[in-house]
C-alpha cells in the first residue's frame, strides 16, 4: 500500500506537462500581518518568546501548499541597505517606527521555518521584497508559469496579468482571495491593471511616507485617472482642472511624478535563481517537529504530525512551579519531598457510632479552641445532599468520624447532638470550602458560629495563582497524598457507587484524613498568611463573609411568576413586530440569527458601509460592538441590537427563572467568593449578574423580584460611584477631593475641567463624554478605545484624555506609582491587602507589559470596591442580627445589596444599613449610598 502523503510532503515528479505554479511570498508583508493580526491574544512560549508572526505563517504556508499545491515556492524579505528609493526620495520611509522588538526577534524564527520546509529564501540588498518577486514573476510567467504573489500589500496589484495574480491570505485562518486582471480592474475602476501606479502615486502612502499630491485620497485619484489615463498626462493637462483641485496638481506636479516613480515596483532586480531553485521539496520533518517543541505549537503539530509538542510546560505553570519549590524549600529539609500517605504514616482514626462515643467526643470537642470538621454526603448540592457522617479532627495525626444513619430523622437527630458544638461561638471553625459544610448545617437547622478559617480561601489569598484543592495542598504543604475518592466509589460514570455502598471502616479513614489534613494545613498557612499581608483580607472579610453568604442563599428571593410568564408573552409579540420591520427593510426574510446571513443582508445586499469588518473566518462581522457603531445611522441595525435583546432576554432569563424556583417560589442563587481577580463575587444557578438592565426591557425583569409577604418591601441599597471615590482616596488627587467633599456632580466637574469651560455652561453632551471619561480612567482607556466608545475624532479624543490629566495631576502621580510598585514587587494590592499579581508587568512583549500597567492601576480600585462591599454585608448581617430585625439580607448584584425589609422597619433599619455600608472603609471623601424601597425591585431600584 502507498504511503499517504502529508501535507508538507514534496510533489511528485512533474511531467513535461503539467501547469507549474510558482508562489512567491511576500515575508515581511505576512510577518507583519500576522503579527498585529494576534496583537489582542499573542502567542507566546513559556519562556515569553513572542510566536505570533510565526505562527501566522506557518498557517499560511500549510493551508497554502495543501489547497494549492504549488510545483515552486519561495519566499522574499526586505533587507536594511538602503534601496534606490532612498537615492531619488531621501525621506521614503523615513517616518516609519522602528522594526517592533517582537518582530525582530521572529524574523529568524521565520527563516528557520522556511530552512526546515526547504522553501528557497531570497534577500537582495538596496532592494524590497516587491522588486524581488515583481522581477521573478515577470521572468517566470514569460516561461509560462502561473505565478501567484502571496502578500496583503495592494502595491502588488499593477503586477497582475493572465498569468500573474495576488493571492491573499485570510485573516487568521479565514478564506483567502485570489485578485486577477478582471478582480483589479474592477477594484480600481481602471483599463489596465499598470494603471494602479498612476492612482498610488497620486494617493501617496503613508506608511511608506510616500507624498502624493496633498489632499488627494482613493477616490479623487481613481476618478482623475479615469479621465486623464495617467499621472504624466494629468500634470500636463491642469488646464482641463477646476478651483483647488488645479491647484493642487500644479503645485504639486514634481511630487506627483516622484511619487509615481516611488511606488513603481521593479522587474529587473539582478540575480542568479533559475525556476529549478524554487521546486517544492520534501520538508525536513524532524527539523520542523524539532522547531514546533522549541515554539510550542502543539495544535499545528498535532494536525501535521498527530503527536503532542506540549513537553515545554506553559508559562504560568513555569512560574506556579518556581513558587512551589519556594514553598517546599522552607518546610523540607533540602526542598526534598517524601510523599507519605495513610499506608506509611501513624495515625489515629476512631468510628463514633454510639450516644456514648457521641457525648464522650462532644465534652473534648468543647474543651478547644479550635476544631477542623468536614461532611461527608450523598450529593455536590448542600441544599438538597443528606448528611453521612460528619469527620472532626483538633489534633494533627488524629480525627473521628460521628455516622449519621440513612433514616432522616435519626441523622437529624445526632446533627442536634453535635449541635452546640457547632453553634458555641467561642470555639474556632476550621475547614476546607466550608461554605458547603455550613450550607449543608444550615438547611439541617443548625448555625454555625464562631470565627471560620476556610484553608482553601485563605490560600487563595495567599497563592491566588495557584490551584487550591485539599489534594493539592495537602501535597504542597505536607508531601502527602490523600486517599482519593475514586478509590472508594469508582471513577466518574452510570457505575460509580456511592459513599453508602463502602464499608464505614473506609469511609471513616477517608473522611478523618480530610479533616486531620486540613488541621495540618491550616497550622501551615496561619504563618505565612502573616508574612503575605493577607491576613486582613483573610481574617476579616473572606471568612466572615461565609455565614453572611449561607444565610443570604438560605433566605432566597421570592419570584412572581405569573408576572414573568405576563412578560415572555409581551416580548414575544415585541419580537415579531421587530423580525417584521427587520424584514422589510432588507426586502426579504431572512434568519436574523444566523451572523452569516445578517451580514450579507446589511453589507452586500443594503450596503450599509463601504469596507464592511470582517471575522477570523473571512465572514462579515455582526458582533454587538460593530452594530452598536452602526446603529445611529442606520434603522435595520438598532432593530437587530432591539430584537438582539429581545430575543436574549426571554430565552436566557425570562422563561428559564421560574425553572430555577423552590416550592416556596423563592429562588436560591449561588455566590463564589473568589470568582474573579479583583474579588468580585458571581452568582451562579441562575446568574443574576448578568442581567442587562441597561434598557428598560431588561430593567423590567426586576419586577418579578418581589417580597416575600404583604408585610414586607424590598430595599434595595446600592454604593453610588464607588470606584471614583476610591480613585480619589487612593489617588489623592485634589480636584477629585474637593468635588467630592464639596458634593458637587463629579462628571459636570470633569466637564467644566476638561472643556475648560465654567460648570454652568457645561452641556449634556459634555457630562457624558466626561463620564465616560471618568470610568474610562479607571480602567486605562486610550485614545483609540475613547475614540470608538464615543464615536468621535481621534483627536478630540487624545485632547481629552490629554485635558484629563492636565487638569487631575493626582490621577496621573497614582497611576505612575502604582505601576511601578507592580514592576518592582510583581503585584499590586487593595486598602486590605488582596493581592493581584503581574506576572507581565516587567515583560519584553509591550502588548503584554501594557496590559499588565492597566491592570496595576484599575485591581487596587477594583478590589477595593469589592472588599467594601464585602466587608458592607459582614456589618449589615451583623447589626440586623444584633438588633432582632425581620428585615432580611437577600442578594447583592454589583455594588448593589438587596433586602425584604419588613413594613414596621422601614424608619429604623435603613439608617442601620446605610452607616454600616457608609463606614465599611474609612475613606478621605464621603461614601454615597443609594436607597430605594417598594413592592419589587424594579421600584426599589
Amino acid at each position: 500500500m502507498a504511503k499517504k502523503k502529508s501535507v508538507i510532503s514534496g510533489p511528485d515528479l512533474f511531467t513535461a506537462t503539467e501547469p507549474k505554479k510558482l508562489f512567491l511570498l511576500d515575508g515581511m508583508a505576512l510577518i507583519y500581518r500576522a503579527h498585529f493580526g494576534m496583537i489582542r491574544s499573542p502567542r507566546f512560549t513559556s519562556g515569553e518568546v513572542p510566536t505570533s508572526a510565526v505562527f501566522g505563517i506557518a498557517n499560511t504556508v500549510f493551508d497554502l501548499i495543501k489547497k494549492q499545491k504549488p510545483t515552486h515556492i519561495a519566499i522574499a524579505f526586505d533587507t536594511s541597505e538602503p534601496t534606490f528609493r532612498h537615492e531619488v526620495f531621501e525621506d521614503y520611509k523615513a517616518q516609519r517606527d522602528k522594526l517592533p522588538e517582537d518582530i525582530a526577534t521572529q524574523i529568524p524564527m521565520v527563516d528557520k521555518l522556511m530552512q526546515a520546509l526547504n522553501i528557497t529564501i531570497i534577500r537582495t540588498p538596496g532592494y524590497e521584497a516587491d522588486d524581488i518577486i515583481g522581477t521573478l514573476a515577470i521572468e517566470a510567467a514569460a516561461q509560462d508559469v502561473d505565478v501567484f504573489m502571496v502578500t496583503p500589500d495592494k502595491d502588488y496589484h499593477q503586477l497582475v496579468t493572465d498569468k500573474i495574480k495576488v493571492y491573499k491570505p485570510g485573516h487568521r485562518g479565514g478564506t483567502f482571495e485570489v485578485l486577477d486582471v478582471d478582480a483589479v480592474l474592477e477594484k480600481w475602476q481602471v483599463e489596465h491593471t499598470s494603471q494602479v501606479i498612476d492612482i498610488l502615486g497620486l494617493m501617496g502612502d503613508k506608511s511608506d511616507n510616500v507624498p502624493g499630491i496633498p489632499g488627494i485620497g482613493e477616490k479623487t485619484a481613481i476618478k482623475l485617472i479615469k479621465q486623464f489615463g495617467s499621472v504624466e498626462k494629468l500634470v500636463n493637462s491642469t488646464a482641463e482642472l477646476k478651483g483647488k483641485q488645479k491647484e493642487r496638481v500644479e503645485e504639486n506636479r514634481d511630487l506627483a511624478l516622484l511619487s509615481k516613480q516611488l511606488v513603481t515596483i521593479k522587474t529587473d532586480v539582478p540575480h542568479d535563481f533559475q525556476l529549478s531553485d524554487f521546486l517544492r521539496r520534501e520538508a525536513n520533518e524532524e527539523a520542523l517537529q524539532a522547531l514546533f517543541m522549541e515554539w510550542e505549537f502543539d495544535t499545528l503539530g498535532r494536525k501535521l504530525f498527530g503527536k503532542s509538542f506540549t513537553s515545554a510546560p506553559k508559562r504560568a505553570a513555569v512560574i506556579r512551579e518556581k513558587r512551589e519549590k519556594e514553598i517546599q524549600s522552607t518546610l523540607f529539609d533540602d526542598g526534598v519531598v517524601k510523599e507519605k500517605n495513610i499506608g506509611n504514616t501513624d495515625h489515629d482514626y476512631q468510628l463514633v457510632e454510639t450516644a456514648k462515643q457521641r457525648a464522650d467526643l462532644i465534652k473534648k470537642l468543647k474543651k478547644q479552641k479550635a476544631f477542623c470538621f468536614d461532611t461527608e454526603t450523598t450529593g455536590l448540592d448542600p441544599r438538597k445532599a443528606l448528611p453521612l457522617g460528619v469527620a472532626f479532627s483538633f489534633q494533627p495525626h488524629s480525627a473521628y468520624y460521628v455516622v449519621c444513619p440513612e433514616d432522616q430523622e435519626k441523622a437529624q437527630a445526632i446533627l442536634d447532638e453535635l449541635r452546640e458544638v457547632f453553634e458555641d461561638d467561642s470555639i474556632e471553625k476550621i475547614g476546607h470550602n466550608l461554605k458547603y459544610d455550613v450550607t449543608l448545617l444550615k438547611w439541617h437547622g443548625i448555625e454555625v458560629r464562631g470565627r471560620l478559617l476556610d484553608t482553601m480561601l485563605a490560600h487563595s489569598m495567599k497563592e491566588p495563582e495557584m490551584s487550591h484543592g485539599l489534594d493539592y495542598l495537602a501535597k504542597l504543604y505536607l508531601g502527602y497524598k490523600p486517599i482519593p475518592i475514586s478509590q472508594l466509589i469508582g471513577p466518574k460514570g452510570e457505575e460509580q457507587k456511592s459513599l453508602r455502598d463502602v464499608s464505614l471502616e473506609k469511609v471513616c479513614e477517608y473522611a478523618c484524613e480530610d479533616a486531620d489534613i486540613t488541621l495540618q494545613v491550616a497550622a501551615v498557612l496561619r504563618p505565612d498568611i502573616e508574612e503575605r499581608g493577607v491576613s486582613e483580607v483573610c481574617y476579616d472579610i473572606e471568612c466572615p463573609l461565609i455565614p453572611v453568604l449561607v444565610d443570604m442563599e438560605y433566605e432566597g428571593i421570592t419570584l412572581d411568576t405569573e408576572a414573568l410568564a405576563d412578560f415572555s408573552k409581551r416580548l414575544e409579540v415585541e419580537i415579531v413586530e421587530l423580525r417584521d420591520g427587520i424584514y422589510e427593510a432588507a426586502g426579504r426574510e431572512f434568519n436574523i440569527d444566523s451572523p452569516k446571513q445578517l451580514g450579507t443582508i446589511l453589507y452586500d445586499e443594503l450596503n450599509l458601509v463601504a469596507n464592511p469588518k470582517k471575522t477570523a473566518t473571512g465572514q462579515y462581522s455582526t458582533r454587538e460592538t460593530e452594530l452598536i457603531r452602526l446603529a445611529p445611522n442606520h434603522q435595520i441595525v438598532a432593530d437587530v441590537l432591539e430584537y438582539r435583546n429581545a430575543v436574549k432576554l426571554k430565552s436566557v432569563y425570562v422563561d428559564q427563572l421560574p425553572n430555577t424556583i423552590d416550592e416556596q417560589n423563592r429562588l436560591h442563587t449561588h455566590y463564589s467568593q473568589t470568582w474573579t481577580a479583583t474579588g468580585r463575587m458571581q452568582s451562579n444557578n441562575p446568574n443574576l449578574q448578568t442581567i442587562p438592565i441597561r434598557k428598560q426591557r431588561g430593567r423590567e425583569i426586576r419586577a418579578a423580584f418581589v417580597p416575600r409577604s404583604k408585610d414586607f418591601e424590598i430595599l434595595s441599597a446600592d454604593y453610588s460611584q464607588i470606584e471614583l471615590r476610591i480613585m480619589a482616596d487612593l489617588s489623592e488627587d485634589p480636584t477629585m477631593l474637593e468635588a467630592f467633599n464639596s458634593g458637587a456632580d463629579i462628571h459636570n466637574s470633569t466637564a467644566s475641567k476638561v472643556y475648560k469651560v465654567d460648570p454652568e455652561d457645561v452641556s449634556r453632551e459634555m457630562r457624558d463624554k466626561a463620564k465616560t471619561v471618568n470610568f474610562g480612567i479607571i480602567y486605562g482607556i486610550s485614545a483609540f478605545g475613547l475614540q470608538q466608545r464615543l464615536n468621535i475624532p481621534r483627536k478630540e479624543a487624545n485632547e481629552l484624555i490629554e485635558n484629563y490629566f492636565d487638569k487631575h495631576p493626582g490621577v496621573q502621580e497614582y497611576i505612575d506609582r502604582t505601576i511601578e510598585f507592580g514592576k518592582e514587587h510583581g503585584y499590586v494590592a487593595t486598602r486590605t491587602g488582596r493581592r493581584r499579581y503581574l506576572r507581565d508587568i516587567n515583560s519584553r512583549n509591550k502588548t503584554l507589559q501594557r496590559a499588565a500597567q492597566r491592570l496595576a492601576m484599575n485591581s487596587p480600585i477594583q478590589g477595593t470596591a469589592a472588599d467594601m462591599l464585602k466587608l458592607a454585608m459582614i456589618r449589615v448581617y451583623e447589626a440586623l442580627e444584633s438588633g432582632g430585625f425581620a428585615t432580611k439580607m437577600l442578594l447583592t448584584v454589583h455594588d448593589e445589596i438587596v433586602f425584604d425589609m419588613h413594613k414596621d422597619e422601614t424608619d429604623t433599619v435603613i439608617p442601620v444599613i446605610v452607616e454600616a455600608m457608609k463606614n465599611a472603609i474609612s475613606m478621605k471623601v464621603p461614601i454615597e449610598v443609594e436607597t430605594g424601597h417598594g413592592a419589587n425591585w424594579l421600584i426599589a431600584h
